[in-house]
């Protein structure tokens, strides 16, 4: 049975990118940079800060002043972390949809928690989803797939009772590791030159609205396999 919906956070559950530009922006206009289109910062948001920070300044994390301008522009982002931030279009009716039948989810997310936590709670997500793991709570992050065993030991269910919904490549990677169908979702912030087919999932969706059907095909799916 489907007992669980796991998501990524970034690109996956939220839009984040227009928080992450407006906060690079910032910090580049007060270094006399050129500011940053949106578009471009939305396809380095997967890849981290250090990426977005890479993008507006064109260095290296071994450059000498690249340590300082991340430790800036995360503090910016941490207090500056849900002016624009939403959940994704469809994808709020998504949930309910999932908590009106009984569905637990939770999130699996290489965003530190020092982020994590007080964005959901100023989404008041916090209260609704049953886990939310982030690298600081394990060892070895995704695409290894320790984060999602623990997800799932905090939902109080087995991989393969889940699926996990991502927009990266080391999102497929890691619910694959666990043992788990896996979502890709196009919509994402997919990197330039990416394609979600290649990342071989399950299923692929272009909008949130496609998750019910998604998930409506998979228990059908689950229910037709043969018993072990």
């Amino acid at each position: 049975m489907l007992k669980a919906v796991l998501f990524d956070l970034d690109g996956t559950l939220l839009d984040t990118a227009t928080d992450f530009t407006r906060v690079l922006n910032g910090l580049l206009n007060e270094h006399q940079r050129p500011l940053q289109h949106y578009e471009a910062v939305r396809r380095r948001v997967s890849d981290g800060a250090r990426a977005v920070v890479n993008l507006g300044f064109g260095i290296d994390p071994d450059h000498p002043d690249f340590a300082a301008l991340l430790a800036a522009f995360l503090d910016r982002y941490e207090t500056q972390i849900a002016v624009e931030t939403t959940l994704f279009p469809g994808m709020d009716a998504q949930l309910r949809k999932l908590e009106a039948q009984g569905l637990k989810w939770g999130i699996v997310t290489n965003k530190p928690s020092r982020f994590t936590e007080p964005l959901l709670r100023a989404l008041d997500l916090d209260g609704r989803c049953g886990s939310a793991i982030c690298p600081d709570h394990v060892t070895h992050r995704k695409p290894d797939p320790e984060p999602i065993y623990l997800a799932c030991k905090e939902l109080g269910v087995n991989p393969k009772e889940a699926v996990y919904v991502g927009d990266h490549r080391r999102d497929i990677d890691a619910g694959r590791n666990a043992g788990m169908a896996t979502i890709a979702c196009a919509f994402g912030y997919i990197s330039e030159g990416e394609s979600v087919e290649d990342w071989l999932p399950d299923y692929i969706i272009h909008h949130a609205d496609e998750l019910e059907t998604v998930l409506a095909q998979h228990r059908k799916k689950l229910e037709e396999a043969p018993c072990p």
